[in-house]
């Protein structure tokens, strides 16, 4: 859900900044961007120098710093993020905050922004009780602010109750939250097919492919970026399970096309996987063994059901987008356009899988994208850039279909 994006955070001088450091790992274990703003106040609690090295990023604090308003002022720190999240936010920096007050970089920055803003409030329970305290909460509520916490519990100063600063899992719900009901592909869902199928020949052998699911993992991580509900249907890789994506582990191509089916209705199916097109009719219920001076045995194959076609026949249950991939080793665009016609699909993905590419288990890709319209040469990617960028058009074709139907 957080991967690729941008998170702006402001750390405040309050007892809790200690617990923004493991926020950043959190957020950064996530796939998100972390550019931190310190308080003077809050170099009391933290060093710039621990929260750098968690950021992998420079930290911004000086608002008349000439070298930092020249390579990233306080209007671009703000406009450069997708998310501005203030942990902890005290009593002071939310009554500023309220009041429109902008005397150091973080408050000129929360003043200079065009982004939505989460806070997460941290201060003693009778800070957090006092009638300005929570004056302030409700206009920075009635301007849009949103709130994480606080929570209740012992605090610092040895008192328990409301205002204690919600932990940095809690932190990481509500930006996933966030960008879950806000992100381009919201409400809609999504299957991805990744990786090989394997077809058992008896209990010891099989028939597959070379397929490492990089690129199918990849769609589905993006995807669920974006805000759709994902299922990602997956023969056996090596791939780790994508973030936030309900992952379903197949062998064959039958429990596959079990799966997909099972997953509808949906709104988007992408079929990335290298799907075996045939199976052997009969499965042995022992180990086939080999004997002494005889023939190698003869397999008879049976073809696989076709899952491609069949979501792109899936009557009121189609998706509204199906998109394929043709994996060709010769006449590529021809080849693609023409399982483009014969699936009865929306888009066809083409890539060259010869050995000499090293698409299969590489980490880049070089795609063509092919529609009803004609075919669209993208450049050689990485596999996540790949489906970085097919991810946003498929959000795009849903914003042209809204429109349209507007």
């Amino acid at each position: 859900m957080l991967h690729g994006k941008r998170i702006l955070l402001i750390i405040s001088g309050g007892i809790a900044a200690y617990k923004s450091l493991d926020l950043i790992r959190r957020l950064r274990e996530r796939g998100a961007a972390v550019r931190c703003v310190l308080t003077e106040s809050a170099t009391q609690f933290v060093t710039p120098l621990s929260v750098s090295a968690l950021s992998e990023d420079r930290v911004y604090g000086d608002l008349f710093s000439l070298t930092d308003e020249a390579e990233m002022g306080h209007i671009q720190l703000s406009r450069d993020a997708d998310l501005l999240v203030v942990a902890p936010a005290t009593t002071n920096i939310m009554a500023k905050m309220a009041q429109g007050i902008g005397d150091d970089l973080a408050t000129t920055v929360l003043l200079a922004t065009d982004k939505d803003v989460l806070v997460a409030p941290s201060m003693n329970v009778r800070m957090w009780e006092h009638a300005a305290t929570q004056a302030n909460i409700a206009t920075l509520r009635s301007r849009g602010i949103r709130f994480a916490g606080p929570t209740e519990g012992a605090m610092a100063c040895g008192e328990f109750g409301e205002g204690r600063m919600a932990e940095p899992l809690e932190i990481v719900a509500e930006i996933e939250t966030y960008f879950a009901t806000s992100a381009p592909l919201a409400g809609r869902r999504a299957i991805v097919t990744s990786g090989p199928t394997l077809e058992a020949i008896d209990p010891v052998r099989y028939v597959a492919n070379r397929s490492s699911g990089k690129q199918g993992h990849a769609i589905a991580a993006a995807l669920a970026g974006m805000g759709a509900e994902t299922v990602l249907v997956t023969g056996p890789t090596n791939e780790a399970a994508p973030a936030g994506v309900d992952v379903q582990q197949i062998e064959s191509a039958q429990e596959m096309y079990d799966a997909c089916m099972g997953a509808l209705p949906a709104d988007i199916a992408v079929c990335a996987a290298a799907v075996a097109d045939w199976r052997p009719a009969l499965q042995g219920d022992s180990k086939i063994k080999k004997a002494q001076g005889t023939a190698p045995p003869s397999i008879e194959m049976v073809e696989n059901p076709d899952i491609l076609r069949a979501l792109s026949a899936a009557g009121n249950q189609r998706p509204a987008l199906v998109v394929g991939f043709a994996a060709e080793t010769d006449n590529l665009i021809d080849n693609a356009t023409a399982k483009l016609a014969r699936k009865e699909c929306d888009w066809i993905i083409a890539n060259d899988v010869s050995p000499e590419t090293g698409t299969f288990g590489g980490d880049t890709n070089t795609v063509h994208l092919i529609t009803a319209t004609g075919a669209e040469d993208w450049p050689e990617m990485q596999k996540s850039d790949v489906a970085d960028r097919l991810a946003e058009r498929i959000a795009g074709h849903f914003d042209q279909t809204t429109e349209a139907a507007q």
